[in-house]
């Protein structure tokens, strides 16, 4: 009995060895011969998508004696999986190469510039107008064609090299393009569950089988990534804003993916995912630069370049969204406007003199500028917003300034006046140094006589300021509403303290700019 087992052990080990051997040449031999023929890939002026039902085919004539040799020796399986992923690797590889080789040929885009903010190319620059959205286009063929080709061979290969775990495609999953129906078949093909179908311990071995199947995948598709990374690149550089849309379309991809596909697959997306967004973070940070670069000019005065250029930006950028990107373009959005924001108060305060008429004039283009966008887009309502109280608060201080260059004495006067009203009775203010009688009247004669030249004179300073006309009725509405106001406090301090003086009435002032 010793003798006859022994006989068959070696009888098994010869087996084994033999037909590992055989299975080897073979997997090989099938991967040369596909290599060797040059029209089974893409070439110069035709597109071909990789067809491997043919090999699948020729593979499941063997699947039979693969699930014969794992029963007779588990070990062999080892070696026949590296070998079947070396040769299959090499195919994949060469498929995914020539394909994005002719992809990007065969796409015709003009480059666009990616200098967007920058403000040493003029206001008039005509900012990026080609169309190029071939180039997303390629991008999602690649995925339409690859993905599935990936998910449809890791699946393959772990049902025909036999390994314990659950279908990596489930029914009505993502195929390769077969024909409806023909799972059953591939499944009676392969014969999969007809050996140990009742192992006890399978539930058991499910994660390490997953984690030896896993490490098996990497060894079958690693390196196809480069050729994913290259179309990504090259599009980026053909127009850098096309990541929004590649962004959206990868997203699509990975949440179309079952918790049960692929790992690989699933690692493939997120890695490029991943390489999208580190590229068009490049695009964002050069973009702030561009933008910071402004400081550098030492005299600027009217709006900033980069102002409309940024409403032109995120009017182009909102017409890529796809998708899940949003979050993407929302961040960007965040990290342009504030370093917009931060550079324009940088370059305000090199001149403090003018310093409010240059924020108010920028803050009111950016209002103007991304009024539309801002009433659809969240992220951007919230900075115009933002522009909006700085537009105000700028409006208020150089309006004052304004007010208190022309009518210095008499709002001087008024404030004497409400700083002792702190410490002493008001029936006692006329009575202390610089504020008797005489000295209101005094103040009043060199003050308001002539007051519509110095209301008019108001008028032409706020228009000697503005760089443009536009902003012009607003503020002097404003100017004049903020005198009345400050000449109605005074009228109620004089009426307070000096009852029986007269000064020009508030209606007659509020009649007199309203005739100016």
């Amino acid at each position: 009995v010793k003798e006859k087992r022994a006989e068959l052990e070696k009888l098994k080990s010869t087996f084994v060895r033999r037909a590992s051997d055989f299975l080897r040449n073979y997997f090989a031999s099938l991967v040369d011969f596909m290599i060797s023929d040059k029209s089974y890939f893409s070439q110069r002026g035709q597109l071909k998508r990789p067809d491997h039902a043919d090999l699948r085919y020729k593979c499941r004539t063997y699947a039979r004696l693969l699930q014969h040799l794992k029963s007779l020796d588990k070990n062999c399986l080892g070696p026949l999986r590296k070998a079947y992923c070396s040769s299959l690797n090499l195919l994949l590889r060469r498929e995914a190469r020539e394909f994005a080789n002719e992809l990007r040929a065969s796409t015709k885009a003009s480059r666009n510039p990616t200098v967007w903010l920058e403000g040493s190319t003029g206001p008039g620059q005509n900012v990026n107008n080609s169309d190029t959205s071939t180039v997303s286009e390629a991008y999602a063929k690649m995925l339409t064609i690859f993905i599935p080709l990936l998910v449809d061979e890791s699946s393959f290969f772990a049902h025909f090299m036999c390994f314990e775990v659950p279908a990596l495609v489930p029914p009505g999953g993502v195929s390769n393009g077969n024909k409806a129906g023909s799972n059953d078949d591939d499944d009676d093909d392969l014969g999969i569950l007809d050996i140990d179908e009742n192992d006890d311990g399978k539930a058991g071995n499910d994660s390490v089988e997953l984690v030896a199947l896993n490490e098996s995948l990497q060894d079958l598709l690693d390196g196809i990534q480069e050729d994913f990374y290259a179309v990504v690149d090259w599009a980026y550089k053909i127009d850098p804003l096309r990541c929004i849309s590649m962004h959206g379309i990868t997203e699509r991809y990975i949440s179309g993916q079952k918790a049960d596909a692929a790992g690989f697959v699933r690692l493939l997306l997120d890695d490029l995912e991943s390489r999208i967004s580190m590229q068009f973070g490049r695009f964002v940070d050069e973009a702030c630069h561009q933008i910071e670069r402004n400081e550098r000019n030492v005299k600027q005065t009217g709006v900033l370049s980069y102002i409309p250029r940024f409403a032109t930006l995120a009017t182009r950028m909102e017409q890529y969204i796809q998708g899940q990107s949003r979050d993407l373009v929302d961040q960007a959005y965040t990290k342009f406007v504030s370093i917009m924001f931060v550079t324009l108060e940088k370059i305000a305060q090199t001149d403090p003199k003018y310093a409010d008429i240059f924020l108010l004039e920028n803050y009111a283009a950016f209002q103007n500028s991304l009024y539309d966008l801002a009433n659809v887009v969240p992220t951007l309502a919230k900075f115009y917003h933002q522009a909006s109280e700085a537009y105000e608060q700028a409006c208020t201080r150089f309006i004052s300034m304004i007010i208190y260059y022309q009518f210095e004495r008499l709002f001087q006067f008024a404030r004497k006046i409400e700083d002792l009203m702190y410490t002493i009775s008001p029936e006692e203010i006329p009575f202390q140094l610089g504020l008797s009688k005489m000295d209101l009247r005094k103040m009043l004669k060199s003050s308001l006589s002539g007051v519509d030249k110095s209301i008019g004179a108001m008028y032409k300073k706020l228009q000697k300021n503005l760089t443009s006309d536009e902003l012009l009725p607003s503020l002097w509405d404003k100017c004049k509403k903020e005198f009345l106001d400050k000449y109605e406090s005074f009228a109620q301090l004089v009426a307070k303290i000096y009852p029986n003086e007269t000064i020009p009435s508030v209606v007659e002032m509020r009649d007199l700019l309203a005739s100016m």
